[in-house]
């Protein structure tokens, strides 16, 4: 038990940044905190925080010692969790990782609404458009759009499809008159997305499976989608952006959907998580609110 409360005394001074911010969280002084990371050092024979006299950071063995205790850690509480799940009281936190702009304005809103409901469950969220490792980096789930990835030893769940629009605002449209087909886009102005010089063009669905592309003509390239519909909003020309970032600015009026006679292509969302042989509930409770409500307000 003394090697767990040393485990544990160091990933809450590694959580908080410094020894008297875990004290204070751990009801301890910071002397004990100290003696007891002391300890453990002492035991690895390893120096696991670098310590100035207002700061402590992890060494690299540190911070390759904290990422395996968070995964013990978090393996003795869902221990815990599968024991009391006949109970059930939702309970527990969860490292959750999504898409910067998607996750601000389609997933956080529904998480909130789950920690109303569950008074005992904790959630750290990451907003972050890279793709995140989440075994190495401690995630227990990852919000993905596009692609749920096909790394060995994660399981993956569709949760929504994200249905893509051609838009514009009014001024634009009054001046430069209403596209009424693909081939239309072509003498339009347009803001498109691109990244690292390679800009992705409007695809479109077509009989079967396939889709046909059209690459507009643009003067104003963006690697942000609330920047282009920004943009477009402002005039200067045709977007292709999810109806979801846009529903609230064509109810307001600011923007304006086109060729809505075409279906859009569609993009789906993946919950992703590590495989387990049982599901937490915590997860499972998670995973299903976001399968029910994000299809809801995906339009």
């Amino acid at each position: 038990m003394e090697r767990l409360n040393g485990i544990s005394v160091f990933v809450e001074v590694a959580d908080a940044g410094g020894f008297s911010a875990a004290a204070e969280r751990l009801n301890l002084t910071r002397s004990a905190v100290g003696k007891t990371v002391a300890r453990l050092e002492q035991r690895l024979g390893v120096r696991l925080f670098h310590r100035t006299t207002r700061t402590q950071s992890l060494t690299d063995e540190g911070q390759l010692f904290y990422r395996s205790c968070l995964k013990a850690l978090d393996e003795v509480r869902n221990a815990e969790a599968l024991l009391e799940s006949g109970k059930q009281e939702i309970r527990g936190r969860l490292r959750i990782s999504m898409p910067v702009l998607f996750g601000r304005l389609c997933v956080a809103p529904l998480l909130h609404d789950l920690l109303r409901a569950h008074p005992r469950l904790e959630f750290d969220l990451s907003f972050n458009d890279r793709v995140v490792d989440l075994l190495d980096e401690g995630f227990d789930l990852a919000i993905r759009n596009g692609s749920a990835g096909t790394d060995p030893g994660l399981m993956a769940r569709a949760i929504a499809d994200q249905r893509m629009t051609v838009c514009a605002a009014p001024a634009y449209l009054e001046a430069h008159g209403i596209p009424t087909s693909l081939d239309d886009l072509t003498m339009h102005d347009a803001v498109v997305y691109a990244r690292s010089g390679h800009q992705r063009p409007w695809s479109f669905p077509v009989k079967g499976n396939a889709t046909e592309d059209v690459t507009p003509k643009t003067r104003l390239r963006l690697d942000d989608l609330a920047a282009i519909a920004d943009a477009a909003a402002d005039g200067l020309g045709l977007a292709w952006l999810p109806c979801w970032l846009v529903r609230e600015r064509v109810q307001r009026g600011e923007l304006v959907r086109v060729l809505t006679d075409r279906p859009g292509q569609t993009f789906k969302a993946y919950a992703v998580w590590p495989q387990t042989q049982l599901m937490l509930p915590k997860l499972r409770v998670v995973i299903d609110k976001l399968a029910e409500r994000l299809p809801r307000i995906m339009e």
